[in-house]
């Protein structure tokens, strides 16, 4: 029986080394090791920072085999295995002393008046107004209308994106293991031709976030999937919600959140 595992790296030196010493290692121990995305994968390395990782998930659509990260960026959340541990890694994978984090994805539906493609994200989806022109536009939550906003845009994370824009854009961090959406805005405009909420908004991750573009100036926007941009024209809402899927993360067993908070932001 194959036993393969997938490695993809950034192109920085320290990565590229490191992915080179981690292959040779796990072919070592008995491994098969590629860098593509193979149906007997049985687990996925992403070497680099957050970024990488992000990408890597996207890139392959997903997987439902465990991922981990290894961090030769700056302190990261998703990468929090050094390079200096690879024998430590390799050693506990083989004999299993890991855990499993369940990730739920950000599910959207970004509809125009024709059809409509949705799309995952694992820390956030940001709605933006194109060429840094302040965006208008109609919140509902559940149905329920909530305000017109305006300003910069309108980020809705996932717990697990709480640490990311979310965090820099004033939004409060949670635990992730707590099911919850958070909405934060970007720079809302409270006057009173304008009143914008100016602080995030908690939902239940049962709830239903619906958002309607108010087009003034141009029909595009821009919608923000996990720090990659996409321009989309004659968009009539944006439905957010948590979604099904989920992303498996591996973690060693003695990870723990707020350390890795504490080791990041302190």
């Amino acid at each position: 029986m194959r036993k393969i595992i997938t490695v993809k790296s950034n192109e920085l030196k320290k990565s590229i080394a490191t992915k080179n010493l981690l292959s040779n290692k796990l072919i070592s121990a008995g491994f098969e090791v590629i860098d593509y995305f193979h149906p007997d994968t049985e687990l996925v390395i992403s070497i680099g920072g957050d970024g990488s990782f992000l990408k890597t998930v996207h890139d392959f659509n997903f997987p439902e085999v465990p991922v981990v990260g290894i961090n030769t960026g700056h302190l990261g959340f998703f990468p929090d295995i050094s390079p200096d541990d690879i024998d430590s890694f390799i050693t506990s994978y083989i004999n299993e002393d890991y855990v499993i984090q369940d990730i739920p994805l950000l599910g959207a539906s970004i509809c125009s008046d024709k059809h409509c493609n949705d799309i995952f994200a694992i820390n956030e989806v940001v709605v933006k107004g194109d060429k840094s022109r302040i965006i208008h536009i109609d919140l509902n939550i559940n149905d329920r209308h909530i305000q017109k906003f305006s300003g910069d845009g309108m980020i809705i994370s996932t717990p697990t994106g709480s640490t990311a824009y979310n965090y820099a854009a004033g939004g409060s961090i949670v635990d992730p293991s707590i099911s919850l959406m958070q909405l934060t805005p970007l720079y809302p405009i409270n006057t009173n031709a304008y009143r914008s909420f100016t602080s995030s908004i908690i939902c239940s991750n049962d709830s239903v976030i619906n958002i309607t573009p108010e087009y003034r100036f141009e029909n595009s926007i821009i919608i923000v999937i996990d720090g990659v941009e996409h321009k989309y024209n004659h968009i009539s809402s944006i439905k957010t919600f948590m979604s099904d899927v989920k992303i498996k993360l591996l973690r060693m067993s003695n990870y723990e959140f707020w350390s890795r908070v504490s080791e990041k932001f302190l």
